[in-house]
């Protein structure tokens, strides 16, 4: 267990390198958006939700009320249903309450590096050590975003808004290669949201558009089929 514990770590390198970047530049955001240096840093450790921290942040920035903000989070990471079940079933059977633990780590970084990682990895202790390594630098990034906020100068920290942007890009471009259909689903929500935006809040705006645009997705947009081991568990 330890022997894997420790692979897990050594896998986590790759995210750490990202994620303390990028939790500085949440960090950054939400110090702007008027939350106080304690209250970042309590999202990042209690919450921990990376795109959906520095959207909630620039919700708040723009006077969203408490159930917008929640509603377009929840919605945000409704995929993580799917990741932590695709995560439990690579597990194998046992272990109900690692698991459990486990399912607090799952991001799209972990997910991604413990799916497509060796197979021998595949247990509960070595996703524990890439969930510990991946966590503790996204709170060391918060952190210290928080503590250099005071002294960076108001342009700079503004400009830093666009990590929102490529957080979201990196996210879509993977799914995006090869399926045009797909493409066209997030233009279409793009669209959709623009016009929202027209004649209501803008927080609802995008909680309208998301869901009326994944629904119909549903209809139209088709995945590429599993392959491999991967799909005989499926």
């Amino acid at each position: 267990m330890k022997q894997q514990f420790v692979r897990g770590l050594r896998a986590g390198v790759p995210v750490v390198l990202g994620y303390i970047p990028v939790g500085i530049a949440y960090a950054l955001m939400a110090r702007q958006a008027g939350f106080s240096a304690a209250e970042t840093c309590a999202m990042s450790f209690f919450v921990y939700a990376g795109a959906s921290q520095m959207m909630a942040a620039g919700m708040y920035a723009q006077g969203a009320g408490v159930l917008a903000i929640v509603l377009a989070t929840f919605i945000l990471n409704l995929r993580h249903f799917i990741m932590s079940t695709c995560v439990a079933n690579r597990m194998g059977p046992g272990e109900t309450r690692k698991k459990l633990l486990a399912a607090f780590g799952v991001t799209d970084e972990t997910f991604a590096v413990f799916t497509t990682g060796p197979r021998e990895n595949a247990t509960v202790p070595c996703f524990l050590g890439l969930a510990l390594s991946s966590w503790a630098s996204w709170n060391v990034g918060t952190l210290a975003g928080a503590l250099i906020s005071d002294i960076l100068p108001p342009i700079v920290t503004a400009s830093l808004a666009v990590s929102l942007y490529a957080m979201f890009i990196a996210i879509l471009i993977p799914g995006l290669s090869g399926n045009w259909r797909l493409g066209a689903l997030v233009v279409l929500t793009a669209v959709c949201n623009t016009v929202l935006t027209r004649v209501m809040p803008s927080s609802w705006a995008l909680i309208v558009s998301t869901l009326v645009c994944a629904f119909a997705g549903v209809f139209f947009v088709e995945l590429e089929p599993e392959s491999g081991e991967e799909a005989e568990h499926a």
